[in-house]
């Protein structure tokens, strides 16, 4: 095999191998049970904004002392104040607002 070959097979491996890691938290993966969607609503669809500061209210009803929250991917992304001071970006699932890693 040719180096060039022997190369791009090396950094295809390396990229595969670190794809999960670089991706960031996985949220509603450990969904259980069967989940059904009918495209029914009622009232006006949440703006981003509105989205935000439901989830950060619901974050604070749990006990999370959080200064700002955006959908991230599939997650919760939210800025933490920290007991001893500071912020800490954290994760948390949409659905149960539990913390992911």
């Amino acid at each position: 095999m040719s180096k060039r070959i022997t190369l791009s097979l090396t950094a295809l491996a390396f990229a595969l191998a670190a794809g999960p890691a670089l991706a960031g938290p996985m949220c509603n993966d450990a969904t259980p049970g069967i989940q059904l969607s009918f495209g029914v609503s009622v009232g006006e669809k949440f703006s981003e904004s509105d989205r935000n500061e439901f989830d950060l209210q619901r974050l604070r009803a749990k006990g999370v002392d959080a200064t700002s929250v955006e959908r991230w991917g599939s997650c919760i992304r939210a800025y933490v104040r920290k007991p001893e001071g500071g912020i800490e970006m954290q994760f948390f699932d949409p659905n149960s607002y539990r913390r992911v890693e």
